[in-house]
């Protein structure tokens, strides 16, 4: 028997019916022994997400010192799902627990982490399997910083002598019991956590889509599923927009080997996609690009300055400058005489002056400018490095329809090509750059 951890998340525990679609998936494998589940999401479009109604309790309890509104939605939603699923089980102790520390601790990131603390209790009743609190297992410093290695060890000590158990996703302790939180999506990070502390031979993802798609099918209609991918390039598609999975979640099982398998609640005879740490010789052979993602929101800063090459610590006193206004930086193409580096506009909203004045100070330029409503669009693929004509594709494709390319950017291992557009020509972009290749 493989032994595998399974992680749900918010669509997939949105429902009682859904809940039951995810104790047959659970129950029709011997080997998935340990559940992590996230909060429940939405029932449908209009609804909310039970973690937004614990922000909001939150941010009741700071203007007005009490939520009874919003948790009376909240109660509402945890007893109709234990009555529907005909649970011999009174969840409303729990409730109460959890309304009364939210109050005592006065904390948003205890509020927010009761949602996965709740869908775990009601889980772990509807399979018969033990309750593991993430608080007891999942380590952080009091700094709220997580903590992997003494993570673990921890985890591996307390499963290793539980069978079967449900884990709430999302959130941990400190020393002192205070609760921490990932950022959101974090329970695919402590799924992975808990697939790498019991040596897991696979880590399976539950959601409600049947995987990756090659890109956005808000954009390309239909586009084709992506039946595997590498660690590489999750993590370059995951940063630039495609959302199925928390990018940080493939580092616990990057460092056993474990694959990832993304599967969908609803369709659970679809394959889904595979992530794994090395991409067979056969795919990359057959397959140049596996994904194409983007985002909008971006500016350039473009600095020209003759004989720049020539000039020691040019680059440096520009990076400088952005990190005196903590500013991360997505790409820096170059000229001889020329430098433009790529940020996203979060990243300078309302210091853009101050900025482009403390590099001017640092180095000088003949002239600086901020282009502003740029979209980047990543195009990824192992393949790409062995087939020639790949840079030239997809610059003809954009050529083709008409899109001006406003930067250029590809690594030195050749996994992706990133280029910048005007954000008006986004959803072509990505349409001529997918017909290109698929």
């Amino acid at each position: 028997m493989d032994l595998k951890v399974a992680k749900f998340g918010g669509t997939s525990m949105a429902t009682a019916t859904s809940i039951n679609q995810v104790a047959d998936i659970v129950k029709s494998d011997a080997g998935r022994n340990y559940v992590v589940v996230s909060a429940p999401g939405k029932r449908s479009k209009n609804d909310i997400k039970v973690t937004d109604l614990l922000y909001s309790c939150f941010y009741d309890l700071e203007i007005k010192g009490e939520c009874k509104e919003n948790f009376a939605k909240i109660r509402d939603r945890f007893t109709g799902i234990v009555e529907e699923l005909g649970l011999k089980f009174d969840i409303n102790p729990y409730l109460d627990k959890v309304e009364e520390e939210m109050i005592k601790f006065h904390s948003s990131e205890y509020c927010a982490s009761r949602g996965e603390y709740l869908s775990a209790v009601v889980m772990a009743q509807k399979l018969g399997y033990e309750f593991v609190d993430a608080k007891d297992i999942m380590v952080f410093s009091q700094e709220g910083v997580f903590m992997p290695e003494e993570t673990n060890k921890k985890v591996a000590e307390k499963l290793s002598v539980i069978k079967k158990a449900v884990i709430p996703g999302f959130y941990g302790a400190d020393e002192l019991g205070v609760i921490h939180t990932f950022s959101r999506g974090g329970s695919d990070v402590s799924g992975a956590v808990v697939a790498r502390a019991v040596n897991a031979k696979l880590y399976e993802n539950w959601t409600d889509v049947n995987g990756f798609m090659v890109t956005d099918p808000r954009i390309v209609e239909n586009p084709q599923q992506i039946s595997m991918l590498s660690y590489k390039e999750l993590r370059e598609l995951s940063y630039m927009g495609a959302n199925v999975l928390h990018p940080d979640s493939i580092f616990p099982v990057r460092v056993s080997n474990i694959p990832i398998n993304i599967k969908n609640t609803f369709e659970p005879s679809n394959a889904g996609t595979m992530i794994v740490s090395a991409m067979p010789k056969e795919i990359i052979d057959k397959r140049a690009v596996t994904g194409i993602a983007g985002k909008k929101g971006y500016s350039i800063i473009f600095i020209a300055k003759a004989m720049m090459n020539n000039e020691i610590a040019f680059v440096r006193k520009v990076l400088s400058a952005l990190e005196y206004y903590n500013v991360s930086v997505e790409h820096i193409p170059s000229g001889i005489d020329t430098m433009s580096v790529v940020v996203a506009d979060s990243e300078i909203a309302g210091k853009e002056d101050a900025i482009i004045e403390k590099i001017r100070a640092a180095v000088s330029p003949d002239a600086i400018e901020l282009k502003r409503g740029i979209a980047l669009i990543a195009t990824v693929g192992h393949g790409m490095a062995f087939k020639p004509g790949c840079s030239a594709k997809l610059c003809t494709a954009l050529a083709n329809a008409k899109i001006n390319i406003r930067m250029l950017d590809q690594g030195a291992s050749e996994l992706n090509i990133i280029v910048g557009v005007s954000d008006s020509d986004y959803e072509n972009a990505v349409k001529a750059i997918y017909h290109a290749f698929y």
